[in-house]
């Protein structure tokens, strides 16, 4: 034998044992219920964190909200979530890996068990033997009867029959048998659709003021095969930003006028958005998420409307508060600060020493170091949350799948056998749930067969319809 002989001698045994190996050992581990089980537990956990723990912020955001000391629950950091992924949970290796490895569980539970049992219940064979009844769930003996006598009663009840000389087979409900594996199809199309969007999704955040247009650039998280060049052809424009407010003064829902345009500058779609109403172009979806106070227009004396920016405040997580500084001078050597907390509510108006001075509204005029000042409008920002996830629509589809096929896993499938022997009739089923309705049924069934002028006698089995699994 020369060496490519026995190279090619030991690649076929080596083949052949991992062949062993995995139909062996591998195949029934990965079909195991238990891991199934303890896979999907895990992945509903790290999805409830994934929910709980805010994703895609900056570290900034979680230093703030998750210091070091004192820790959450003791352990829970700004580095323990960063390192471990938790500000990104849906896009880890460690999750991903996780729902591939349920998919091939259930992969391997379809083809292991739902196949073959959907294989059992399509092949069939006729009873030739008395005997054979005796290990039915529920059966009945009739002295006289023929198997003609008992086709009209399977025949109203929807049951498919095969007949081949003295032996009869009927069944119904072989969807029941299809159901769960069209379960686990399902299953693995949401898990699909997971995977796909988390590789290929995106999602930006932007803040615009009212009147203002944008691009979507500021992108704070993507799967590594996004393409955020679907952004490029279009751009967005804020006609208008406004607060509905409570009675009380709360905000009660806040919306955004919303016009797409494309290339030239067109309006191709408008819509208003506001909290859970979000807007949906070519695959991305726009949500109103937040909002701010972008700037202030005034009037100084008779001057031109001018318009000055408004930053936020840092109040020590007493609230929210925008101000800027406002010359009442040309040189700038005085002016005023003027302070706001929402776009409906009173300004403060502050000199230089930090004074109050006066108070004033949107529309109104005051007159402050000898210089009358009229706000004309606060404006406003709104905060836009810009997500494309492609595996959104696969996952419905999943959802939907899931939903029609837990319907048909509901389904009995039910089967009977009748056997026409020395003048003897046996008839005798089985179902794989509903046991008691398909007791009631073939109950029925051989009340129908026994009529008044016949003398025949039917003798219920005694084996247990709670013994048939």
């Amino acid at each position: 034998m020369n060496s490519k002989d026995f190279s090619s001698s030991n690649l076929a045994k080596v083949v052949a044992t991992v062949k062993i190996f995995f139909r062996q050992e591998l195949l029934p581990l990965l079909a195991d219920l238990r891991l199934a089980i303890l896979l999907l537990l895990a992945i509903a956990a790290f999805s409830i964190s994934g929910t709980v723990i805010e994703q895609g912020q900056s570290i900034p955001y979680y230093q703030s909200n998750y210091p070091e000391n004192p820790a959450l629950f003791g352990f829970l950091t700004w580095k323990v979530i960063i390192i471990l992924g938790l500000d990104r949970v849906y896009r880890t290796w460690w999750f991903l890996s996780l729902l591939i490895l349920f998919g091939t569980s259930l992969t391997a539970c379809t083809f292991t068990r739902q196949f073959p049992a959907l294989k059992a219940a399509r092949n069939w064979k006729f009873f030739d033997r008395s005997g054979q009844f005796e290990k039915l769930a529920l059966s009945a003996e009739f002295e006289t009867g023929s198997l003609n006598s008992l086709l009209p009663a399977l025949q109203k009840r929807r049951y498919r029959i095969f007949q081949e000389g003295n032996s009869l087979y009927a069944r119904k409900g072989i969807v029941g048998r299809i159901g769960p594996i069209v379960v686990h199809a399902s299953m693995l199309i949401v898990l699909a659709g997971s995977i796909w969007g988390a590789m290929t999704g995106f999602m930006a955040q932007e803040l615009i003021p009212s009147g203002g247009s944008f691009q979507v650039k500021n992108i704070v998280d993507a799967g590594p095969l996004a393409n955020p060049q679907i952004l490029k052809d279009w751009s967005v424009k804020v006609n208008r930003f406004w607060i509905d407010y409570t009675p009380e003064g709360g905000i009660d829902q806040f919306y955004s006028d919303l016009s797409v345009l494309d290339k030239e500058g067109k309006e191709v779609d408008r819509q208003k958005i506001y909290v859970n109403k979000p807007l949906r172009y070519r695959g991305v979806t726009l949500y109103q998420t937040d909002w701010s106070i972008a700037a202030i227009r005034f009037q100084l004396n008779n001057s031109p409307i001018l318009q000055l920016p408004m930053a936020q405040l840092d109040t020590g997580g007493q609230g929210r508060i925008w101000g800027t500084w406002i010359p009442t001078k040309p040189d700038l050597s005085e002016g005023v600060s003027l302070l706001a907390r929402d776009l409906q509510g009173t300004l403060l108006i502050y000199d230089t020493k930090g004074q109050l001075q006066t108070t004033v509204r949107e529309g109104m005029a005051t007159v402050i170091n000898g210089v009358r000042l009229k706000i004309v409008e606060v404006v406003g920002s709104t905060g836009l949350q810009i997500k494309a996830d492609p595996g959104i629509p696969i996952v419905y589809t999943g959802f939907g799948l899931l939903m029609l096929s837990v319907m048909m896993s509901y389904v009995s499938h039910s089967q009977i056998w009748a056997l026409q022997k020395d003048g003897r009739l046996y008839v005798g089923g089985r179902t794989n749930r509903a046991q008691v309705a398909f007791e009631r049924e073939i109950i029925e069934i051989l009340e129908e067969l026994q009529r008044p002028e016949m003398s025949e006698k039917v003798a219920i089995a005694p084996t247990s319809l709670a013994s048939e699994s």
